[in-house]
């Protein structure tokens, strides 16, 4: 995980509600979809971007694929900001 992809994929609005959405728990693609005015081709591709900043894990199950938080990256992310800051 590199900082560059952590902030291109926290740049976006909507990715961010994607992370607040699986902050309360592990969510498929379409119960993301259902919270957006996208197409299912716009959410897969934010959860992509989402993926390779490492910031949301992804586990197949049957014909599922649920996405969870990857709160060790949110952690890594935080504590940089906090030392820049300087606390």
């Amino acid at each position: 995980m590199g900082f560059a992809e952590t902030f291109k994929a926290l740049s976006d609005p909507a990715r961010r509600e994607i992370l607040l959405l699986l902050r309360k728990g592990r969510l498929s693609a379409g119960e993301i979809g259902s919270h957006f005015d996208m197409t299912g081709a716009t959410i897969s591709y934010h959860l992509n971007v989402l993926k390779k900043a490492d910031l949301v894990f992804e586990a197949r199950e049957k014909n599922f694929i649920y996405y969870e938080l990857n709160t060790s990256v949110v952690e890594e992310v935080m504590l940089w900001l906090s030392q820049l800051k300087g606390e």
